[in-house]
């Protein structure tokens, strides 16, 4: 069973517009059960340019049912059917983000009749709704109107249904690929499709409940998908193990990533193979010569090292930080007797093949030789500084997730309420937590924090 269903927006972004209009046609794969359309109050003005391209003023909606006003009818209507779009991640985000201001998870399974279009109509020079109209000839009076639209899609729908390949592309894209017959005994498509689609963490179990494998992404249930369609000898040996699947929901994707990474450390999951290092042995660390000289030390992370030199880096042993620093000596062109990857007393090995610009034996000044080491420490340097918490959003619309950071440690993260208003250092440190301690936690959060500086609120 379906629901076509088209909407017409204040603009292109769910998170920030709101829908002025939506059409929903119920469908059991041979015809028409149903239609239901209305125009919607978007509590806010139509932009003149989208008024241009649907006709729709704000005159039109001033009267018209808010979206919370025909929501339960929205989820009835849809409950239990595929959520059939021309371009589906736009109808759908928009329809999702309307209830998720309500407090509410709307997921449906998805089917996108342009993938579909381009699967069982290939070579045609465009696969826009327009466009496809002209093609197939399909009558309706209103383009950018949401229920002309619907009713244009669903004729496109049935057309691609006649076809032989039709019923079998869409068996394939609303189960991403998955064959129900190469699942796991105790894994269903049902079961599959009833995870949400959310940032979080997933855990794959064995016959007897053990975790034998810990993942994160951005939309656990297309992860799953994922993983259970993939042929290669990796995902064979998931498939054969998994008898349960379980998850949380994260929101943020920085929690996710350090919760997956503390788990896979707690838990040590077979599958797994990155991350699981529970103590981080090897580590980098700088000093100052009498001369001046900054130099680099690989070494075990001890407090005696800690204590006496400058950490830069953790590796997970001694043997991973020898070579990195031998790999960063090469790259900035460091001396390799005063980062103590040679023992000579003297001018290094280096030095006499013409590799070493003298720093050894004094020839070339600390103040020059200082700049490239320099460099090469801030290409290390994985260690957290100063005082600040990182905002994102949280597992719901009313929450927002906090990942903190004091004095250059690392405090843990939590879930704060966005109706709580803003609150004090103290209490937003009160709220932080952590799982399991985890030496890549620093190194995680360094990371992201490059990519989404936005998200930093310094205390």
């Amino acid at each position: 069973m379906y629901t076509i269903i088209d909407v017409e927006t204040t603009g292109g972004v769910a998170k920030f517009e709101r829908i002025t209009e939506i059409a929903i046609v119920l469908h059991d794969g041979d015809k028409v059960l149903n239609t239901f359309s209305t125009l919607l109050n978007p509590e806010r003005s139509i932009p003149r340019q989208i008024t241009q391209i649907t006709g729709i003023t704000d005159q039109m909606v001033a009267h018209a049912p808010k979206f919370f006003e025909v929501a339960k009818q929205i989820v009835q209507l849809t409950e239990g059917m595929i959520f059939v779009a021309h371009n589906v991640n736009f109808d759908y985000s928009f329809v999702r983000e309307e209830f998720a201001r309500l407090g509410y998870d709307f997921q449906r399974r998805q089917l996108c009749t342009v993938r579909l279009s381009r699967k069982v109509f290939p070579g045609l020079a465009s696969y826009s709704l327009s466009n496809l109209k002209k093609h197939f000839e399909i009558h309706a009076e209103k383009s950018h109107r949401a229920l002309d639209d619907t009713l244009a899609t669903t004729r496109l729908f049935e057309k691609i249904l006649a076809e032989q390949e039709g019923k079998q592309s869409i068996r394939m894209l609303i189960n991403l690929g998955v064959k129900e017959t190469k699942l796991p005994p105790n894994i269903t498509l049902e079961r599959l499709h009833a995870v949400p689609e959310s940032c979080g963490v997933y855990y794959f179990h064995d016959t007897d409940g053990r975790v034998i494998y810990v993942g994160k992404s951005l939309n656990i249930r297309k992860r799953l998908f994922e993983h259970f369609a993939d042929q290669t000898a990796k995902g064979e040996k998931i498939r054969l193990g998994v008898a349960d699947i379980s998850w949380e929901v994260t929101g943020s994707e920085l929690v996710a990533l350090l919760h997956e990474s503390a788990e896979i450390k707690r838990l040590q999951p077979a599958v797994n193979r990155a991350l699981r290092t529970r103590q981080h042995t090897g580590a980098i660390f700088a000093y100052t010569d009498f001369q001046g000289y900054r130099c680099l030390v690989f070494g075990k992370n001890s407090v005696k090292n800690a204590k006496n030199l400058e950490l830069i880096a953790e590796y997970p042993k001694p043997d991973n930080a020898r070579n990195y620093l031998q790999s960063l000596v090469y790259q900035h062109e460091l001396c390799h007797r005063l980062n103590h990857l040679d023992s000579s007393d003297q001018a290094c090995f280096h030095y006499n093949i013409k590799k070493c610009f003298g720093a050894c034996v004094g020839e070339e000044s600390p103040e020059d030789y200082n700049i490239r080491a320099e460099a090469a420490i801030s290409k290390i340097s994985k260690r957290l500084s100063g005082s600040f918490f990182f905002v994102e959003k949280g597992r719901t619309e009313g929450e927002v997730a906090v990942v903190g950071i004091r004095d250059g440690r690392y405090k843990g993260y939590g879930f704060v309420s966005t109706e709580d208003g803003d609150q004090s250092v103290d209490d937003l440190l009160e709220c932080l937590s952590i799982s399991y301690a985890d030496p890549d936690a620093g190194r995680i959060i360094l990371g992201y924090v490059e990519r989404h500086p936005k998200g930093v609120r310094t205390f």
